[in-house]
């Protein structure tokens, strides 16, 4: 079956269009609109390279270097070195998913026609990304200002034939050569010409890929924390009071009303929510079982009576912080909604017709600020602090349900407490990712490290501060996994009374592979299968079935 096509227009790709070009599997073609300006900028900079006047980027040296003349002879020269003495960056490569981004934003800035190349550089890009080619980029080595520097400059060498590319190789990927891995695809290697390196290199795009790469992996993993949030309400016997909507409308944040939404939706029908809110008279009605015969716990429970008057925090208010957590994620896609589309390298190439300050006949270059990604930084740092909380409350509802004197379940919801220790570790495992987020957590945007000589002396730190999201959300998923499992047991506990027809399809995914912990037994791969649902949408699919509701991640 053919690929289907994405339509790069720059300057408005949305963030369907930006899911896309994560996933890969289509071909780009480039908005037909865009050639003119494209054109135009070019020759703006091809009439500063004939000039005698000093051109920061295309006759002279960059960053501290930036007064240093270069002759016209070497002006070639000067972006080829630029890329292979750039091409410094070190530790594990970024994901493929990454690149592929990263490939598809760096075409469609350049095509917006400010950055100066000639259109053989954007499509260049477009046909190693319509290839699959994945050029090795080492993932640290930038600090977010004067652009992601040393790993587009990575990427940018591969196109020039000089550094490798991943290969799929009989179900292995593998790290090949790039001037061969181009010869065999068709693409000739990049001749880069005046300012081109630098317009590759200058700009957001790694870490904007970093951040989107995070935005799009955390998606299924919150939309898995509502569903198993909502079976660790019906596991503890929670109220669904605190889901109404008149408490939410009187607050008037949006995330807030949208999550209870969500919980309401899942819980609708439970019979186990039925069950604790009738009083007296349901308790009545269950016959006492026979003398001697061991009662299940769902009947102690029952003729307990059901006294708490408020639930705990971590069952009562997750509208309210999952909720803000919604909030903040719905921010920073829009911020990186703006920042995926923006034309960020320096300096910028204004074309006659575009006009700018007083009589610029042909046009002009004006340095500028643009690659600084602290709009990038910010919004990953609300990323993370959203991330760490919505574990932090998962773990919370893991300690609940393991505390018997909260949850009235049997103590680290096992049978026989003190010869099994049930759930007890698991949730040190769950407490002890959760603090590793909270470290992660710190802001990475607070941190500046003067470079090049003090040249570029306030730097954003955005590149690391969206690269490490990617282990939040994995310790996220792990969280869940766990809370999955007790939530899941701490249901059985209750039987025969079922929980809503979303939870108990949750609930019965879950049991395809993971069994009932009746007593001790080797948990490990339990939990890393129900972290792997977690991340892979399976849950997500069980909340999208619900009638009604609003798509989580996009503001009202």
């Amino acid at each position: 079956m053919a690929a289907m096509t994405l339509l790069l227009r720059p300057g408005r790709l949305t963030l369907e269009d930006l899911q896309a070009l994560h996933a890969g599997g289509q071909k780009l073609a480039l908005d037909p609109a865009s050639g003119p300006a494209i054109a135009a900028s070019a020759a703006v900079v091809q009439r500063a390279a004939a000039g005698d006047a000093p051109v920061y980027g295309v006759n002279t040296g960059f960053g501290k270097l930036a007064s240093t003349r270069i002759s016209s002879e070497d002006l070639a020269t000067l972006q080829w070195n630029l890329i292979r003495s750039h091409s410094v960056g070190v530790g594990e490569p970024l994901a493929p998913a990454v690149v592929r981004l990263m490939l598809g934003l760096k075409a469609a800035s350049l095509a917006r026609g400010h950055s100066g190349v000639r259109p053989v550089v954007i499509e260049t890009l477009i046909a190693a990304y319509d290839a699959g080619l994945v050029p090795v980029v080492p993932g640290q080595g930038s600090v977010g200002a004067s652009g992601d520097l040393a790993p587009l400059a990575h990427m940018t060498l591969a196109l020039m034939g000089e550094g490798e590319f991943f290969v799929e190789e009989g179900g292995t990927s593998r790290r090949r050569p790039a001037a061969e891995v181009l010869r065999a695809a068709g693409i000739a290697p990049l001749r880069l010409q005046a300012k081109e390196g630098l317009a590759l290199i200058n700009g957001t795009q790694t870490s904007t890929a970093l951040a989107l790469h995070a935005f799009f992996t955390f998606e299924p993993v919150l939309e898995a924390a509502l569903v198993v949030g909502a079976l660790t309400v019906d596991a503890a016997r929670g109220s669904d009071g605190p889901f109404d909507p008149r408490i939410h409308a009187l607050r008037g944040q949006p995330g807030q009303i949208d999550v209870a939404q969500y919980y309401r939706q899942l819980l609708a029908g439970s019979a186990i929510r039925k069950s604790h809110i009738k009083g007296p008279q349901a308790r009545a009605s269950h016959s006492p079982p026979p003398e001697g015969a061991v009662r299940p716990w769902h009947s102690q429970l029952t003729d307990e009576g059901d006294d708490r008057v408020q639930d705990p925090y971590c069952l009562r208010c997750q509208p309210q912080v999952v909720g803000a957590c919604l909030d903040q994620l719905r921010h920073a896609a829009l911020v990186l909604l703006r920042e995926a589309n923006a034309v960020t390298d320096n300096p910028l190439v204004f074309a006659p017709e575009t006009g700018g300050l007083g009589a610029e006949p042909f046009g002009a270059m004006i340095s500028g600020g643009n690659f600084h990604a602290e709009p990038v930084a910010l919004a990953c740092d609300a990323m993370a602090t959203a991330i760490a909380e919505v574990g932090a409350i998962a773990e919370r509802r893991i300690a609940m349900l393991i505390d018997a004197g909260v949850s009235r379940l049997p103590p680290f919801l096992t049978p026989n407490a003190g010869l099994n220790s049930g759930f007890m570790i698991a949730h040190v495992t769950a407490a002890a990712l959760a603090s590793e987020n909270k470290s992660l957590a710190h802001p990475a945007s607070v941190d500046s490290l003067p470079t090049s000589a003090n040249q570029e002396d306030h730097v954003s730190m955005a590149t690391f501060a969206a690269r490490r999201l990617q282990p939040m959300i994995a310790n996220v998923a792990r969280i869940l996994g766990i809370e999955w499992l007790a939530a899941a047991q701490g249901v059985e506990f209750l039987r025969p009374l079922v929980s809503s027809p979303p939870l108990e399809a949750a609930h019965a995914l879950l049991r395809r592979d993971c069994p009932a912990m009746m007593s001790d037994r080797y948990l490990a791969p339990d939990i890393e299968h129900a972290a792997a649902r977690v991340a892979d949408g399976s849950l997500t699919r069980i909340l999208r079935t619900l009638p009604g509701l609003p798509v989580l991640w996009r503001a009202a």
